[in-house]
Formats: structure tokens, sequence, C-alpha cells
């Protein structure tokens, strides 16, 4: 069964790469969301003024992968401590957030954030917002911004 999920985790040309390997991921796209202007370009939500988040939509097989094991992935593929930026990339553009679609999802969601903060795994708090991703509109990036890492033979953003 063919569902949806969108995560913001830094930049997304890793985050879009990690999913996008995944098995059961059917499809991923990059864009922004959760911002107050429509349709913004790479660009503005540069300039850490639109208030939009670089995000990945990633459609999946809910039958060949879980939303709990997409969160898993989410979890560890970024530092969810870290406020309003990742590594070396600062701005809320980069802040890590989880953008519900369903109510199972945010439920879902929550329980693994409270799980992660029980864990003891980081001594600092978890930063990652969870956002209703209902109301809001996903714009997809640029088309030289989509598979960004794939179409270079990159497997990560990292040096």
């Amino acid at each position: 069964m063919k569902n949806e999920a969108i995560f913001a985790a830094g930049c997304f040309w890793g985050v879009e790469e990690k999913f996008r390997t995944t098995p059961g991921v059917i499809d991923t796209e990059v864009g922004y969301i959760g911002g107050n202007i429509e349709k913004p370009s790479y660009e503005q939500v540069c300039t850490d003024r639109t208030g939009h988040a670089e995000a990945v939509r990633v459609t999946f097989d809910s039958e060949k992968i879980t939303y709990k094991e997409l969160l898993d992935i989410f979890w560890n593929l970024h530092d969810p401590t870290q406020l309003d930026r990742q590594g070396p990339d600062i701005g809320t553009q980069y802040r890590s957030a989880i953008f519900t679609l369903t109510p199972e999802q945010a439920r879902a969601a929550a329980y693994s954030k409270e799980a992660l903060e029980k864990s003891g795994k980081y001594n600092k708090p978890i930063a990652t917002k969870l956002v209703s991703g209902t109301e809001m509109q996903f714009y997809p990036a640029e088309e030289y911004h989509q598979k960004y890492l794939m179409k270079r033979g990159l497997g990560t953003c990292e040096v």
C-alpha cells in the first residue's frame, strides 16, 4: 500500500539519498515546507527568511517498510538535538522536523520522539519539532536538487 511521509533533517540531499536507497521506499522528492510564501525558490529559502524547511517527501510501500521503520532511519541519520542546524549548515531551513500527514503518523512520531528522549542516547534535549503537515503545502525543489547525490555518483554529502 502506497503512503507518504515528510521529514526534515538538515540539507535535503543526504536525507533524500538515505531514504531513496531504503528497501520499501518507492520514491523521494526534495522540497520546501512550513513557510510563509508560496512556491519559494532555493535562493529564497536560503535567506532563512521564508520559514520553510528543506524536507524530503518519501513515498513508501507500507507492506514492505513501516512508518515506524522510517522514523528509526530519520532519528539515526542526523543529530536531532541541534536546533536550526545540522553540522555546518545553520538556519531554520535546516531544522529537524517531522511533518505528520495522518493522526496515526502523529501518534507514532510522538511516541518515537518520547522513546528517544528516554533512551539516554543523547545528553541534550531532542530539538526535533513534530508538526501537522496536513494543512501545509509541500513545494518541490528545483529539478537540479532532485536525486542530487545519485546524479553525481555520491552516497553522502560528507567529505
